[in-house]
């Protein structure tokens, strides 16, 4: 590969229903069984994807490692986890040492600090004189994402906290891709979080009309389902990627880089700004292989972003037929485990990549579905789609080495 510049995936952490580090993870996609749960929301029973008691018990750890820690949103600290996790794969974190100027975090969220923002606002309807807590601006803003995972890994360089709804951590993990190309920092943390399993946030999803009404059914969450229901499940998590460019010459076999970042946008028809055909996944994907060579452009696997909504769904399918043609790469998705993480969910997806690179292994969809039978030899490049409202999509290309 001569001295060409790339992207290499240093160091992976996350914490999800799924597990809490590398082992449980591949573990809970190994057994492929769902991580849902069910709830009493107004009076309803509701599918929800909530860490497991593993990964609340280290949550909870975490939060009594500082005293600051228990005034912060549930988001943050999930991403300030999984960002510990990422920096200490990757031999970045350092206890105690000097801030590491070229090290730069975007951490993204679709909500934000989504369950603190509805307690201060409760408190503030209750109060007769409206006044509140003090914490509640600085705790409930967006940039207490990037700024908080900063000072536990001791960034110094960028801090970038944005919120593209869905395809938040994939746009994240593009500006580390762009910052490291463009020499504005030496390292970057990437990745996206979510805490969304609050009444306020579940009420919205209701209200658009397409959650999930099978809170009694082992798959509660169907991506491409052959009934044409809306089964969308909203979870919770976060995971983080520690970016680094390096030369060709220092690539080592195993090593998982980061191929391409491509982004499309439509124009808004409608309420999630989607249309039929999927034009925004359409020029995503397109804008993606574009940036390979003529040559190589064959991918293996689409991880995809398939929420579980009929019209969603149906239009990413669409726009992976129009974008590959007749024969389109086996195709798969982590929400039926996991649900929708909203502005973690690319990151999670991207997770779910990174394991069927190294392991080689995707569980089968198990209800009957509109996919075929998942045909691939070998996986060795994967693209991770991910949308959201307002017309946006990204698409990441991964390669394992």
């Amino acid at each position: 590969m001569g001295k060409n510049k790339h992207i290499v995936i240093r160091g992976t952490g996350s914490i999800s229903p799924l597990g809490h580090n590398a082992d449980s993870v591949s573990k809970g996609y190994t057994s492929a069984q769902p991580a849902f749960t069910s709830i009493n929301h107004n009076g309803h029973p509701t599918p929800v994807a909530a860490l497991s008691a593993a990964a609340e018990e280290v949550l909870q750890k975490l939060i009594l490692s500082n005293p600051n820690y228990k005034q912060l949103d549930r988001s943050v600290l999930l991403a300030v986890y999984a960002a510990r996790q990422a920096a200490a794969e990757a031999g970045w974190l350092q206890e105690g040492s000097p801030l590491q100027d070229g090290l730069a975090v975007n951490i993204g969220s679709s909500r934000g600090a989504t369950s603190l923002f509805e307690q201060h606002f409760g408190s503030f309807q209750q109060n007769p004189t409206g006044s509140i807590s003090s914490s509640a601006s600085p705790t409930t803003t967006l940039g207490n994402l990037s700024s908080w995972v900063a000072h536990a890994v001791n960034a110094g360089g960028g801090q970038i906290s944005h919120s593209m709804t869905c395809s938040t951590a994939l746009m994240a993990v593009a500006n580390g891709v762009a910052w490291l190309r463009a020499g504005m920092a030496k390292r970057f943390l990437a990745g996206g979080t979510e805490a969304p399993l609050t009444p306020f946030t579940i009420a919205q999803m209701k209200a658009v009309g397409i959650y999930s009404k099978l809170a009694d059914h082992p798959f509660p969450c169907q991506p491409y389902a052959q009934n044409n229901q809306s089964t969308f499940v909203l979870g919770e998590g976060a995971a983080v990627f520690a970016l680094e460019q390096v030369d060709g010459t220092e690539l080592k076999k195993g090593d998982i880089i980061v191929e391409t970042v491509g982004l499309g946008f439509e124009k808004i028809e409608s309420k999630t700004g989607i249309s039929a055909e999927g034009i925004n996944f359409q020029k995503s994907m397109r804008h993606a292989l574009e940036q390979l060579p003529q040559h190589d452009r064959n991918i293996d696997l689409i991880v995809t972003h398939t929420p579980g909504t009929r019209a969603g769904d149906a239009a990413e399918l669409a726009a992976i037929k129009a974008a590959f043609g007749e024969n389109p790469p086996a195709i798969t998705t982590n929400k039926w485990l996991i649900g929708h993480t909203l502005g973690a969910s690319g990151a999670l997806s991207l997770e779910y990549a990174i394991q069927a690179l190294r392991y080689q292994d995707v569980p089968s969809i198990p209800y009957p579905s509109k996919l075929n039978s998942l045909t691939t030899n070998v996986i060795t490049m994967v693209m991770v789609n991910a949308a959201g409202f307002g017309g946006n999509a990204a698409s990441v290309v991964l390669r394992k080495l």
